[in-house]
């Protein structure tokens, strides 16, 4: 099934900070990568900074896009 523009996370960031904590899927989808690298970048500690609720793993929207802006200011350099 296709993600709708109200459950595509990629749409819900681009018309702002979406008012929920992503998943790891979630930032897998916004950022079009398997969801094995954004488990391979936690586990390197190389990507948005997640934390746990229980056994899930959350990311704030804000600290993820202050990591996108992060990675863009380093491959402008």
């Amino acid at each position: 099934m296709a993600a709708t523009p109200d459950t595509d996370p990629r749409a819900t960031l681009r018309n702002g900070l979406p008012d929920r904590y992503l998943t790891p899927e979630d930032l897998a989808a916004m950022l079009a990568v398997p969801i094995e690298t954004v488990y391979g970048w936690r586990k390197k500690r190389t990507g948005p900074t997640g934390f746990r609720v229980g056994r899930h793993v959350r990311y704030d929207p804000r600290a993820v896009a202050a990591w996108i802006a992060q990675q863009t200011d380093q491959q402008a350099a």
